[in-house]
């Protein structure tokens, strides 16, 4: 192993310990105070996915970086430099698919369970959903594959005569070729259209359980990250103009916290409500969907008592209290007005580069680069920000779309489960970053085994989820101004 990859070794497991301890951080910081002290196996699935999630949108970069270690060789097969990224992909991504169709539907039952019913039980009924759940799965992944689990690669054949070795290598427009003469002396050029043919060949198994897995989590990035591209900065613009001018009187916080008060006592008394019709096993339709209005009621008193407590903060230390909020709605509106350039910059880029035939420039490819020309892996850095922003937006277009399942730990699996389908992003990166990408272990798999699957490849050739990310964004736009 050479040194680059040494260095890259240690640079992957510091940043792969700290996305770990990054996560616990969030996680104790921001679990509800019902759930502190127990639920263990759903905070560790919680960690875990998010850590996973994280990691594989930071490979991408790694295997930009890991390329770097065989820039000066004359073919790939040279260099003994480079890491196995082909196989570490895929095993990321095994681990993925696991996560989303498996430990976390378990944790998700499990936790979600009837909280009456002893902890056997409890595990004996996430158990049967989730192993009627591998076995459909399974079954449709067999057929599948069996049937369509193949690529078709569009290849042309050339044939041309031999010639005498030159004594000179000059080429021009005139004479583009060895021993030819004229602009259609190549069989390059005088290759008929019945020289197409096309190459078939299965590809792996796993391969084919990613490119299905990606088709399902595309649907969800396009909705996701199409909304989250636009309500992610703005929302942070947004909280800016609506923060707090300034400290509100003794009198004005007497009345709002009487106000909370009746509504908490209501929230409180429909709870009870719903406890004694949940003993007696009235358990319908209703009684959920009354379940989730008081859920959502409870979120919306618990935002009200935040933003009170913000505009009348009390204690010894009130003043520097308030200083913290000012300096943190100050800190959303940087945060928003960097966030809508990035956003603004992805979206141009995906038009320009990706929806239009040829692409009209390189555009953030020739930046990145650029940047690398500048300072080693600066690039490389600036490509890993794009990359784990499109995650941030994802995320936020969840959040925005009120996808919040009755159940603190519920809702965090949920996101989790959102966040594992990460290879998504990481297909997305690969399509939009192919330029400055190129020849990793990311575009042999997501660029062209994945573009040429049998059944599915036309949904990528026809840029159908790019346009509903575009469209999305733009809906999603309209909407914030308009309201």
């Amino acid at each position: 192993m050479g040194d680059f990859n040494l260095a890259l070794v240690i640079v992957a497991i510091v940043v792969c310990v700290l996305v770990f301890l990054f996560n616990v951080y969030l996680l104790v910081n921001y679990q509800h105070p019902d759930d502190a002290n127990q639920a263990y196996f759903p905070k560790f699935v919680v960690v875990f996915g998010l850590s996973i999630a994280a990691i594989s949108i930071l490979m991408l970069p790694a295997d930009v970086a890991n390329r770097q270690a065989c820039r000066h060789a004359i073919y790939n097969g040279a260099c003994n430099l480079t890491l196995p990224m082909k196989e570490l992909w895929l095993a990321v991504y095994i681990i993925d698919a696991v996560l989303v169709f498996f430990v976390i539907p378990f944790a998700m039952f499990y936790y979600e369970g009837d909280q009456d019913k002893s902890v056997g039980k409890r595990i004996k009924s996430a158990l049967l959903w989730v192993v009627t759940t591998a076995i459909v799965c399974a079954l449709l992944l067999g057929i599948l594959y069996g049937l369509a689990g193949k690529v078709d690669f569009t290849v042309r054949h050339l044939s041309s005569v031999t010639t005498n070795f030159p004594s000179n290598w000059d080429f021009s427009s005139g004479q583009p070729c060895i021993g030819g003469s004229g602009a259609h002396a190549c069989s390059a050029y005088t290759a008929s259209a019945s020289s197409e043919k096309t190459w078939t060949m299965r590809t792996t198994f796993p391969e084919y359980v990613v490119a299905l897995a990606t088709i399902v989590g595309s649907v969800l990035f396009s909705i996701f990250g199409g909304v989250g591209i636009a309500c992610l900065p703005l929302g942070l613009i947004a909280s800016f103009i609506r923060r707090p001018k300034a400290v509100i009187t003794r009198s004005q916080y007497i009345k709002e916290a009487t106000e909370l008060g009746k509504r908490a006592k209501e929230v409180k008394k429909a709870a009870d409500a719903l406890h004694q019709e949940e003993r007696s096993g009235s358990k319908g339709r209703k009684w959920r969907k009354n379940v989730k209005a008081v859920e959502k009621e409870l979120l919306q008193l618990e935002e009200d008592v935040k933003l009170l407590e913000e505009m009348y903060p009390q204690g010894e230390k009130a003043e520097t209290s308030w200083a913290l909020t000012v300096l943190g709605y100050l800190a959303k509106l940087v945060l928003g007005t960097l966030g809508l350039i990035v956003s603004v910059a992805w979206i141009i880029h995906i038009v320009i580069y990706l929806l239009i035939d040829p692409p009209l420039s390189p555009f953030l490819n020739e930046v990145f680069i650029k940047l690398d020309d500048i300072w080693g892996l600066l690039g490389t850095v600036a490509f890993a920000f794009f990359c784990f922003y499109l995650l941030l937006a994802v995320i936020a277009g969840a959040m925005m779309l009120g996808l919040r399942l009755v159940g603190s730990y519920a809702n965090e699996l949920f996101s989790v489960q959102c966040g594992t389908y990460s290879f998504v992003l990481n297909k997305f990166c690969a399509t939009a970053f192919g330029y400055y990408a190129q020849a990793t272990a990311a575009q042999e798999i997501f660029g062209h085994t994945l573009q040429s699957l049998r059944g599915i490849k036309y949904l990528y050739k026809y840029n159908v989820f790019q346009i509903a990310f575009i469209v999305l964004a733009a809906l999603t736009f309209v909407y914030y101004v308009a309201f």
